[in-house]
This record gives structure tokens, sequence and C-alpha cells, in this order.
């Protein structure tokens, strides 16, 4: 009898080992398994939250199919504890294991409302948007003229939520004086900007900054970053340029910046002024003379007049030999590169041809008659 019993139990045993492992195998099936999630959605992480608080939103939201499994799968990776504040755009068909790891990763939100702060040549403008998960694109909630605009409602409302993301991107050609003056006008950040850094000293590029961002840590940032792509772009220069230091790359790099907008040019701009430094001729670059009137503080808004052209400055290139002595403003990391390696030209020449871009020349009758043609665009212009 005894024996029976034991036999019985033995087999009640191995039977329910064989059940748990059969449940255990479903669930790692199911935690790996494609989700039901039909539409991509942001699912917001709020500070303080956890494990289980998210896996019954997204069970609500159908995003996984059992909340209990998600739960005891985030655990047994040991990433339950892991869990990060934030906004993340859930997939369709996520498995609940790409969830996991997409919420307890960290780093950038992927999704949510963005407040972005462009800093550009003529105006820095701020725009709140937010992205929609079913698109994935934007939609523009609001912008506005930052110092110059009321700060509309939605702005306000947005800065107030912790899970809005900030984002600054400082746009090539800005001056280091425009930068400080944007940073000043930002509410997101925090601390003083301090000094004016030295002109060119900034990088143009797209900064995650957060709520309480230090100004001057910003600032070190930027000039890290631009201290880097021009270390780079000197070692790897073309080796007959009539540049003796970096510091007079990034002079040519800021002008070519400020002569062109147009990607396709900026090379042959470049080959221009270093065809010109190579003969002996002046530069004569308006941008220079422009730089040398306001000083990089904000822009001339007219046209150069014929005196100004004549004035003496440090910087007017029409009457000085070579370089100016610093930068005019803060090159891209594109005109780096093209005042490392300028485009193998004979131009010496190059006036607007009415399209955004410019007609070079390798030749003074060929370029009087690239002048010619520009003023006849600009008198047909201002007749119309």
């Amino acid at each position: 009898m005894w024996r029976s019993l034991a036999s019985n139990m033995l087999t009640f045993l191995v039977v329910g080992l064989f059940l748990v492992g059969g449940v255990v195998l479903w669930g790692k099936s199911q935690y790996s398994a494609t989700g039901p999630l039909e539409e991509a959605i942001c699912l917001q992480v709020q500070r303080g939250s956890n494990i289980a608080r998210v896996s019954r939103d997204l069970h609500e939201e159908n995003a996984i199919s059992n909340a209990a499994i998600f739960r005891m799968g985030a655990a047994y990776t040991d990433k339950a504890s892991q869990l990060k504040a934030g906004s993340f755009l859930i997939e369709p068909n996520a498995t609940m294991a790409e969830i996991v790891d997409q919420i307890t990763r960290g780093g950038a939100n992927t999704c949510g409302t963005e407040i972005v702060y462009r800093v550009g040549v003529t105006r820095t403008v701020v725009d709140v948007r937010e992205l929609d998960p079913a698109t994935n694109e934007f939609v523009e909630r609001a912008e506005f003229e930052l110092a110059v605009d009321e700060t509309p409602a939605a702005y306000t409302e947005k800065r107030a939520e912790a899970d809005t993301r900030y984002r600054l991107i400082l746009a090539e050609g800005v001056t280091s004086w425009q930068v400080v003056e944007a940073l000043n006008a930002m509410d997101v950040l925090a601390g003083e900007a301090g000094e004016v850094p030295t002109e060119g000293a900034l990088a143009p590029h797209s900064y995650e900054i957060v709520e309480g961002t230090d100004r001057k840590a910003l600032l070190e940032q930027m000039t890290m970053l631009q201290s880097q792509r021009l270390a780079a772009a000197w070692e790897g220069r073309d080796p007959d340029l009539p540049l003796q230091s970096p510091a007079e790359m990034l002079i040519l790099a800021s002008i070519i910046e400020k002569e062109t907008g147009i990607p396709e040019e900026r090379r042959d701009v470049a080959s221009v002024f270093v065809n010109r430094l190579n003969q002996g001729m002046r530069l004569q670059t308006d941008p220079t003379v422009i730089y040398g009137i306001t000083k990089g503080r904000g822009v001339l808004g007219r046209g150069l007049r014929q005196s100004e052209l004549r004035q003496v400055t440090p910087w007017n290139t029409y009457v000085i030999e070579g370089l100016p002595p610093t930068p005019i403003a803060n090159p891209g990391a594109a005109s780096l590169e093209a005042a490392a390696h300028p485009a193998s030209t004979d131009f010496v020449f190059f006036v607007a041809d009415g399209s955004g871009g410019h007609a070079f020349a390798t030749t003074l009758d060929e370029h009087n008659r690239n002048v010619a043609r520009w003023r006849q665009i600009e008198q047909e212009r201002g007749n119309n």
C-alpha cells in the first residue's frame, strides 16, 4: 500500500513538473512572440512608476497579451527595477521582450511632446510639436519667435509636463553673440552664460537638453565639438593648402559658410578663395565687410554702401590682404570639410546667379558678364 501511494505521488510529481515546465515554456514563448498591437502608440512612463502599472497600461492599450507574463519576464531578466521615466514609441507587433528592453534601456525619448529651439542667423524660433504615433510624423502645436512674440499657452502647458523633452538646434553661420543671446532668452536653461565665446568656436549641431541644463556647460559642449571637428578637418586636409594653421582653416570655413547655403557649391566657393590666396589676390567678400560693421551682433538688414566697401576695418577683405584676423561666424562641419578639400578649379570670381546659387568665372571678362546678368535679374525683380 505504501509502495503504491509513493508510486502515485511520484507520478503526480513528475506530471506536475511537466506541467510547470510546459507553463514556463509557454510563458517564454508568449514573452518573445509577436505582440497584438496594430498601430504604434506613445507609452508614457511617469517618474515613480513601476512595472506593474506599466503592464496594466500596455494591456489596456492592447500592446501586450498578458500583463502577468510581462511582469514575470521583466523580473526574470532582472530588468523590473531598471524602469526609466520617459515617452517611448511602441511599434506595432512589438514583443514583450522588446518593450521591456526599450523602457529599461533609457536614452532619449522617442515620442511625445518635443520643444525645439532653433537658433538661426536672423531669429530664434521655438517649435512645440508632438509625434503622432500612427504616422510617425511630428504635428506642430505652436511656433513663435523667442523674445519677440507673445509666448503661446501651448508652450507654457507643455513646459509644465514632466515628460516633455527639449532640443536646441544651432544653425550654420550664426555668430557666437547670437548664440549667447538665444541661450539667455531660453527659460529651460539655468546659470550664467558668461562671456561670449570666441567667434567660430561653437559647433552648429542638434543638442539634446534637459530642464535646468547649465548655459555655460552647454557652451563648453559646443566648443568641444567644434574643436574636435576642426582637428579632424585639419588632420585630413589637402597637403597644398595656403593655410598655416587650424585657426586659418576655421576663418576660411566661416567665410565659405556665409557665402553660400547651397551644399553643392561649398567646395567651388572654397576653391575661389584658395586660388585667390595662392595668387596674392584680395578675397573681396561682402560677408567679411558686414562683420566688420556689426561685429556679429545681429544682421546688417540692408545692402552694403560703397563707402563701407572702402572703409578700413580688420575684416574688410576689399582693403586688407589675405584672411581676416578672426572667423566671421560659426561654420558647420560641411564648410570645414570644404575648406580642407576645396574643388580643383581655376575659378577666381563668383556672383549670384538668381537661382539662390552662384555663377563662377575664371576671367574678369566672364565675371563682368555674370555680374551684368545678375544686375538685370535684380532690376527685373524690382520692377515686378
